[in-house]
């Protein structure tokens, strides 16, 4: 999870000199579940990937604190259900929420947890419940109900929980990051339960020294093995480590660190529909924020990263978690809240850059950006020709890109013939990708919409160098 600037440490230091000492007797739990198959494995109906996350923008203008889903069928495009809207908003607690988790029950059915904090809130703020919400269906959902899991240390945070299922116990696991009770750092903690509604009392699970860890996630039963990644502040970035069991205190480092810079954060383990290879995505918040996604062999933590044109994830996306659905889920979802009618246009050769307007200027620019929905577009039949396209801003409704003098604008339609040729394009295969788009202009049929100096224009794309910059691949 995203952090303010003020120092971590700082605030760890502040939430361990608050610990105090409340032993509560551990409840009594509900009849154990039903043993499966690991929820780490692709099932045979599994066709897609379902993702949920919160969202954050640079200023804060598109900060919402709630569940959004997004769905994928290759697990690297993503489209956003109810056109990037939250699917769930907290009412219980602070009524806001960070760092969602979703994971698939033995008996099918679905749970969410979540950071239970408010926007804008102290992240270190003293707070040993955590959001849950169960589905059968991941469309409809139960309340929003408190889980205490950290009732005796209820003096520290409780952040990022996530869910999994032990074997030997016969009950869920949920980690979470804290600092315990008489400690000056954090550390992963676990409380375990068969209901969602009662819980163990917390104990560590994985300690990771001195310099602190938070956000895990573990998978479990991986041919024999149990595995948990994190974020080590040793590092500054995601390490993984193993057990034989799933027992707390088990788990040994192994293989190298996974980052970008020290602020990458928020480990998502993904196994792959298609193939034997795994993902693991992290969520770098600084110099800009964005996901960084590896990909590779879990058992040997052989990892190569990703070029950030292979993968696109939602708008203002933060903190994801990723599980396969089948593909009547994925169909119900997108039955139920419909996906996005805005789109982005994702450069080829700068694959951080999308197409946005500055000052009624088109160009592409870093991603993120502010004004966050100047990247944001309607793809339009075409002014001059429904069978072309035309690109509506979807921050300036009737304001279309036209290009005047060879240069790209945005500029609202005046209703003249002239405009509607000038804002109105063919869609081709792209020029240097044919996975990917290329747009001819209607009227000046020799050029095509590009990139020079980052600026748009419609230019004759004769060189390799020129296709690429009149290459984009159409998205979210």
């Amino acid at each position: 999870m995203r952090r303010s600037h003020r120092s971590r440490l700082a605030r760890w230091l502040v939430a361990a000199s608050l610990a105090a000492t409340a032993v509560v007797a551990e409840p009594a739990h509900a009849s154990q579940p039903t043993d499966a198959a690991s929820n780490a494995t692709v099932a045979a109906d599994d066709a897609g990937y379902v993702m949920g996350y919160f969202k954050e923008s640079l200023n804060g203008s598109g900060d919402v604190n709630a569940l959004h889903l997004a769905l994928s069928t290759d697990g690297l495009e993503w489209t956003p259900l109810k056109d990037n809207r939250a699917v769930l908003t907290p009412t219980a607690g602070t009524k806001g929420l960070r760092d969602p988790f979703l994971y698939r029950l033995n008996d099918g059915t679905w749970v969410a947890v979540a950071t239970d904090i408010p926007r804008g809130g102290d992240f270190a703020a003293p707070n040993p419940n955590i959001h849950v919400w169960t589905s059968p269906d991941l469309v409809n959902w139960s309340a929003d109900r408190l889980l205490n899991v950290n009732r005796t240390n209820p003096n520290s945070y409780s952040w990022a929980p996530a869910v999994h299922w032990d074997r030997s116990r016969q009950a869920y696991g949920i980690t979470y990051s804290t600092v315990p009770e008489g400690s000056r750092y954090s550390v992963i903690a676990v409380a375990y339960t068969t209901d969602f509604r009662t819980t163990t009392a917390p104990i560590t699970f994985f300690d990771g020294g001195p310099a602190g860890v938070i956000d895990s996630h573990v998978v479990t039963d991986v041919n024999g093995m149990n595995y948990l990644y994190y974020k080590d502040h040793a590092t500054g970035g995601l390490v993984g480590a193993r057990s034989a069991s799933s027992d707390p205190g088990s788990f040994r480092r192994y293989g190298g660190t996974l980052a970008e810079n020290p602020c990458t954060e928020a480990p998502t383990v993904v196994k792959s529909l298609t193939s034997g290879t795994w993902q693991v995505w992290g969520d770098t918040f600084c110099p800009n924020a964005r996901f960084d996604v590896w990909e590779g062999d879990l058992a040997s933590a052989s990892w190569t990263k990703l070029d950030r044109s292979r993968y696109t994830a939602p708008l203002n996306a933060k903190h994801n978690t990723i599980q396969t659905v089948t593909a009547a889920e994925y169909d119900r979802l997108l039955r139920t809240f419909g996906g996005t009618e805005g789109k982005r246009l994702k450069s080829y050769n700068f694959p951080g850059h999308f197409v946005r307007h500055v000052n009624f200027d088109a160009g592409i620019a870093e991603q993120p950006s502010e004004p966050h929905l100047d990247s944001v577009w309607r793809l339009t039949p075409g002014l001059a020709d429904a069978d072309g396209v035309s690109f509506e801003s979807l921050s300036f409704p009737g304001h279309y890109l036209r290009h005047q003098g060879f240069a790209v604008k945005l500029l609202r339609d005046d209703g003249t013939a002239q405009f509607a040729q000038d804002a109105t394009f063919r869609r081709e295969p792209g020029l240097a990708d044919p996975d990917w788009s290329s747009f001819r202009s209607l009227n000046h049929p020799a050029r095509h919409l590009r990139h020079a100096g980052f600026a748009l224009r419609i230019d004759e794309a004769v060189s390799a160098g020129g296709r690429a910059d009149a290459t984009f691949r159409v998205g979210y």
